[in-house]
C-alpha cells in the first residue's frame, strides 16, 4: 500500500512513513520522525525529529508530537490535544537537553483537548477524557478524567466502561480481574 501525502504536507528528507499511512492538508513531518503503517495524521498535525509512532495511530487535527513522545501501535490522539517534553520551560533559556521522555502505550486512547505533561507513561489501553491534564503516570485500562486527572474507573479494550470489582466481564466478552488499584486483562 502506497503512503498518500497530500500536497500542501511537508515531510523533510529522511522521515520514515510506513505503507498505508496518511498525512493530510498542512502537516508538517520533521525528517527524523517514524511513523509506522496505516497512520493518519489529521490536518495540522506537527511531529517531530525524536518521535516514533507505532502502526494503526490515529492523530487527530491540530496535534502536535514533539521530540520525546512515543505512541505505540493502536493509540489514538483526539483533536487539538497537547504533548509537552520541558517540564519548566523559559523562553530565554534552553532546555532542549532537558527533554522528558512520554510514552503512550498500545492501544490507549487520548481525548479532544487533553494535556500529557512531560515524562509521563500511559498505560495500555488507558482512556484520558477530553479536557484532562496528565501530571503523572497512567496505569493500564485506567479511565482519566479531571484537572488533574484522577482515576474514574477502568475500561475495555473495546474501549467500553467496566463496572463492579474482582473477575468482571464487558459486554463484548473480555474479561478483567479488577482490584482497587488495578486492571488485568485474564
Amino acid at each position: 500500500m502506497a503512503v498518500s501525502i497530500h500536497e500542501t504536507a511537508i515531510v523533510d528528507d529522511g522521515a520514515q512513513i510506513g505503507d498505508g499511512s496518511r498525512v493530510w492538508h498542512w502537516v508538517h513531518v520533521c525528517g527524523g520522525a517514524k511513523i509506522g503503517e496505516k497512520c493518519s495524521l489529521g490536518q495540522n498535525v506537527f511531529v517531530g525529529n525524536d518521535v516514533v509512532i507505532g502502526n494503526n495511530v490515529k492523530i487527530q487535527n491540530n496535534v502536535s508530537v514533539y521530540d520525546a513522545v512515543h505512541l505505540e501501535d493502536d493509540v489514538f490522539c483526539g483533536p487539538s490535544m497537547v504533548f509537552t517534553n520541558v517540564y519548566n520551560p523559559r523562553s530565554a533559556i534552553v532546555r532542549k537537553n532537558e527533554y522528558r521522555k512520554t510514552l503512550v502505550k498500545r492501544g490507549a486512547s487520548l481525548g479532544a483537548n487533553c494535556t500529557i505533561v512531560c515524562g509521563s507513561t500511559v498505560g495500555e489501553y488507558a482512556f484520558v477524557g477530553a479536557g484532562a491534564v496528565i501530571n503523572r503516570d497512567v496505569p493500564a485500562y485506567a479511565l482519566m478524567v479531571g484537572v488533574p486527572a484522577r482515576r474514574a474507573g477502568w475500561m475495555c479494550k473495546c474501549g467500553v466502561q467496566l463496572k463492579g470489582q474482582g473477575e468482571v466481564r464487558c459486554e463484548c466478552g473480555a474479561t478483567y480481574r479488577i482490584d482497587a488499584n488495578s486492571c488485568v486483562a485474564q
